[in-house]
Parts: structure tokens; C-alpha cells; sequence
């Protein structure tokens, strides 16, 4: 039977949105915040020949262009204060909770509470400012040795450097208060809106290589049928949980004594979510979108490096593979699921799996059983992220189909969603309580007689 509050959410009705004024402030929030930043993709850098990189964009766009696109939101194209987009905050957060599994001094300031967290985000917006630094260094640099700068020099590689960590902090500060004051997860729905924003241009693009005859109609209605089946493999698997049988004995609390009862410890076949391909694919375009904008100007290393690890290469597939599943288990293990403390504190509740006894052996066999998950999860991840890239090759399509996309926005929007449930719930609820005072105050008790 359901309870009470699974029988409120399914019979929430989204008419109650009108009625629930703090959602709809927050709702609006997110939305003028996330439009400060599409505006912000259009204010260009300092001393950029806007001309040059228009024509070269052209040139490059049929490439990485549009993979860079997709993480910008389209600021890389137009050389936006934006061009960094919000990667290098991830990049620093995901190696900082990485390092707080492994370092200890990290990992007791996240026990710390409060206090912890505050120092473990001051950790990150340090990260955050060396690792933009370095990028926003290199791109000055690439632009300078492309040709694309109006005076190359010192002042132009100090102007393009501090306006790019400047745009990349200004996006980190808005996805903050996107978090704090709005709705859903800041840093997530910016990349969401910047994938989104360039979805029609790219469809346009492809849908004209139809007109054209580059392309026939049956690849193009094939690849709508495949964009259609990915996301809804992307929505179930996202969506798939392995339930573990959890048994709770008898307790006696003073005099009473409360049956045992029992519930599952549901572990996600997709535990990490998005963060492998994300880091994965921050690691990869670094390369690459130096050796973009400097054109011929690339050194013999570089030149190498695009050789074997290229989009599209062997080696970059294998590779862009072997780290999916790498930071798959790795992430997994220290910090979505730390199977040492979900032992624990399973042993600390008195909990036990049926069979199993509680301590190491639980520990062990719940290692086994998320080993085998990861082994199907991190094949789903590799094999979304990499359909793309054999697309793009076999077939020469020119926008970036599925793989972390189709990832990012599916994830984002299940997460928003439940997001708007939650607070429509809340709102329920707070009605409801309103409604059963008033109730109360009516049933007033009798006044006493005065006294005369």
C-alpha cells in the first residue's frame, strides 16, 4: 500500500504551480540568470579580429568547432568573454573530491560540517582560478600564433587571459546563486542551456546538408530514429536501480517492542552519472582547442599528439574509453558509493542483509555487487559517449550528435524536474498543515461563564 506522501505526488497536478509563489520567484530567477549568461556569450574578447575568426570558424566548425560549442554554448566560436565556459570549475571540483577520498586531511575537514564544506569550496575556486589560468593562457597564446589578434603582444595575452578567468569566475558565481536561490543545480543548467541554445543551428545545418544532397533522407530519418532510441536508452538507464534487500530485527524501546521491518539499499547501475564523460572530455578538447586556433603554427609535439589522439583517431577513442570506465569505478568507489561506509553505518543501524553477515562480509559482497553494476554502467557510458564520434566519421555529419550531451541534458532535466515535484510537494503540504489549523481555530473550546 502507498503512503500517504506517494499518494500526494501522484496526485500532484502542475496547475498547482500558480498557487505556489516561492516556486514561481525561483523559476524566474534561474531563468533571468541563465539569460545574463546567453548575453554574456556575445560580448567578445578584447583585440579579437572579428572578421578572421568569423572565416576561420567557418573552416574549423565543420570539426572540433562544434564539440567546443557544445561545452560553450557557442561563446568559443564567437570568442566570447564566455569562451571557457564553466569547464574549469568542474574540472577543479571533480579533482578535489577525488582528492578528498584519498587525502586524509581532506577528508576529515568534509566530516567537519559546515565549516568543512566552506574550506573544501574555497579549495575548488582555487583550482578553479589556476586551472582557467592555464587555459585562458594557452588560448591567448593560439590565438596570437593564428593570427587572429588585431596587436599580438603582451598587453593583448594579459587582456585575453584576465577577461576569459574573469568570465569563467562571473559563471561560477552565477551558478552558485542559481543553486542557493533558484531552481535546480546552477552549474548543471548552465551547460544545459548552452547545449541547448545551438541544438536548432545545428539541426538547420544538418537537415540543409539533406537539401543539398550531401546526405540522403533515409541516413537523415535513420539518425532522427537513432536520436529518439538513444535518449530513451539514456532515460531508462539513467533511471535503473539495483535493489538490495536490507532487514531490520526486532528493537524494544523501554517497555514497547517494534517488529522488525525491511527496505532496499537501491544502488544506481549509473552511480558517477555524467561526471566521467565530462572529465573525460574536458582532458581531451584541452589539446585540441589549442592546436585549433593556431592553425599552422602548431609545434612538432602538438602535431604528434593530434596525429595519434585527434577526434576520430584510434587511439583518442580507446582512450577517451579507458578513462570513462577508469573514473567510472574510481568515482564510484571514493565518493558516490563508498561501500566501507554504507557497511557501516548499516552495521550502526542494525541493519543486515539476509544472508550476509553484517562488517566485512558486507562490505565484500555489496564491492561485488556494484563491481558488476559498474562493469554494465561504465559500457553504457562509453558506448552513449562514443557513437558520436564514429558517426561524425563514418558518415561526416557536422554536429555534435548524443554522447555527453544527450548525457548532460537528459540528466539535468530528470533532475530539475524532480526538483519542481519537490517544491510543489512542500507546497501540498504547507496547505494542507494551513488548512487543518484553521480547522483547529474553529473548534474553539467553549468559553466559561463569566463571573458576575
Amino acid at each position: 500500500m502507498a503512503s500517504a506522501a506517494e499518494q500526494m505526488a501522484a496526485n500532484l497536478s502542475w496547475g498547482a504551480l500558480g498557487k505556489a509563489t516561492d516556486l514561481r520567484q525561483r523559476i524566474f530567477f534561474t531563468i533571468g540568470l541563465l539569460i545574463v549568461y546567453r548575453l554574456g556569450t556575445y560580448i567578445p574578447v578584447p583585440g579579437i579580429d572579428g572578421v578572421q575568426l568569423r572565416a576561420f570558424m567557418e573552416d574549423a566548425g565543420a570539426g572540433i568547432g562544434g564539440i567546443l560549442n557544445m561545452f560553450t554554448g557557442g561563446a568559443i566560436s564567437r570568442m566570447g568573454i564566455f569562451a571557457l565556459g564553466i569547464m574549469p570549475y568542474i574540472s577543479a571540483s571533480i579533482i578535489v573530491q577525488l582528492m578528498t577520498a584519498m587525502v586524509p586531511a581532506l577528508e576529515q575537514l568534509k566530516k567537519e560540517g559546515e565549516q568543512g564544506r566552506k574550506k573544501i569550496n574555497q579549495y575548488t575556486r582555487y583550482g578553479t582560478v589556476f586551472l582557467a589560468t592555464f587555459q585562458a593562457w594557452g588560448i591567448a597564446a593560439s590565438l596570437e600564433a593564428g593570427g587572429l589578434a588585431h596587436d599580438p603582444g603582451l598587453f593583448f595575452k594579459a587582456a585575453c587571459m584576465i577577461t576569459l578567468v574573469g568570465g569563467t569566475m562571473f559563471l561560477m558565481w552565477l551558478g552558485e546563486q542559481i543553486t542557493a536561490r533558484g531552481i535546480g543545480n546552477g552549474i548543471s543548467l548552465i551547460i544545459f542551456v548552452g547545449i541547448v541554445a545551438e541544438l536548432p543551428a545545428a539541426i538547420a545545418q544538418f537537415l540543409s546538408q539533406g537539401r543539398s544532397g550531401a546526405i540522403s533522407p533515409v541516413v537523415i530519418i535513420g539518425v532522427i530514429v537513432m536520436v529518439i532510441a538513444v535518449i530513451a536508452f539514456v532515460v531508462f538507464m539513467e533511471r535503473a536501480l539495483r535493489k538490495i534487500h536490507i532487514q531490520y530485527p526486532r528493537r524494544q524501546v523501554g517497555m514497547k517492542v517494534y517488529d522488525g521491518g525491511s527496505s532496499h539499499l537501491p544502488v544506481k547501475v549509473n552511480p558517477a552519472g555524467v561526471i566521467p564523460a565530462i572529465f573525460a572530455s574536458s582532458l581531451l578538447l584541452l589539446p585540441v582547442t589549442i592546436s585549433t586556433f593556431s592553425g599552422a603554427q602548431t609545434g612538432p609535439v602538438m602535431s604528434t599528439i593530434l596525429a595519434y589522439f585527434g577526434p576520430g583517431q584510434p587511439l583518442y577513442l580507446l582512450f577517451f574509453t579507458g578513462m570513462i570506465v577508469f573514473f567510472s569505478f574510481f568515482y564510484t568507489y571514493n565518493v558516490a558509493f563508498k561501500v566501507e561506509d554504507v557497511a557501516e553505518n548499516l552495521k550502526n543501524q542494525n541493519g543486515f542483509i539476509p544472508g550476509i553477515r553484517p562488517g566485512k562480509k558486507t562490505e565484500e559482497y555489496l564491492e561485488y555487487v556494484v563491481t558488476r553494476i559498474l562493469v554494465l554502467g561504465s559500457a553504457y557510458l562509453a558506448a552513449v559517449c562514443l557513437l558520436p564520434e564514429i558517426l561524425r566519421n563514418q558518415f561526416g555529419f557536422t554536429f555534435y550528435f548524443g554522447g555527453t550531451s544527450v548525457l548532460i541534458v537528459v540528466s539535468v532535466t530528470m533532475d530539475t524536474i524532480n526538483q519542481v515535484q519537490s517544491h510543489l510537494l512542500a507546497h501540498q503540504y504547507e496547505g494542507l498543515i494551513e488548512k487543518s489549523q484553521l480547522r483547529g481555530r474553529k473548534k474553539t473550546t467553549p468559553k466559561t461563564p463569566t463571573r458576575r
